[in-house]
């Protein structure tokens, strides 16, 4: 059942489903894939391509030159269009604990489940770089006083944090998981 509206950005959406009877609280932040971006890039490959093809042919480049050059570009293309990940989720048990799911296009799923008994509390972080600023939601785990990240692999904007933030105290604190 859905709870909530979903919110939308230019790089995540995110969904709430809430089941009152199974007693699950899922938050979800989905990876969207602009399908401008890749038709560009494949159009960028094929002229990079056709170009290398056209100066081998019209023997103006060494192919030894044009070979690693084609092989540089890819790999370098391939960095740059390549994100693995699908989709995070945070399953929220306010019985049990919490699970920290990280689903890839490849079809692996990574879980980590952390019992309620072991999270001190949730809060939000500014993380500066010189760069960007991003925000970011971390688990303070009791007796090993360290930080787990929630969301490890996305970096979602703080309209997306904020109600799995809220979720996640009132699952702490042992009170209703509805968020307003």
């Amino acid at each position: 059942m859905m709870s909530e509206v979903p919110v939308f950005h230019s790089k995540y959406s995110y969904n709430h489903h809430d089941s009152k009877a199974q007693h699950l609280d899922i938050h979800e932040i989905l990876v969207k894939k602009s399908r401008l971006g890749t038709f560009l890039f494949y159009f960028m490959v094929a002229v990079f391509l056709g170009t290398n093809v056209y100066f081998v042919t019209m023997k103006e480049v060494d192919i030894s030159r044009s070979i690693w050059s084609i092989l540089v570009c890819f790999v370098l293309a391939m960095f740059l269009h390549y994100n693995p990940v699908k989709k995070e989720r945070v399953v929220i048990m306010p019985a049990f604990g919490v699970q920290l799911e990280t689903h890839y296009w490849s079809g692996r799923i990574i879980r980590r489940f952390v019992p309620i008994s072991k999270i001190l509390s949730s809060m939000l972080n500014e993380c500066v770089t010189p760069v960007t600023c991003y925000w970011s939601l971390a688990l303070l785990l009791r007796d090993e006083g360290e930080l787990m990240l929630v969301f490890q692999k996305l970096q979602p904007p703080l309209k997306m944090l904020v109600p799995v933030w809220k979720a996640l105290r009132a699952a702490i604190n042992g009170q209703e998981t509805s968020i307003t």
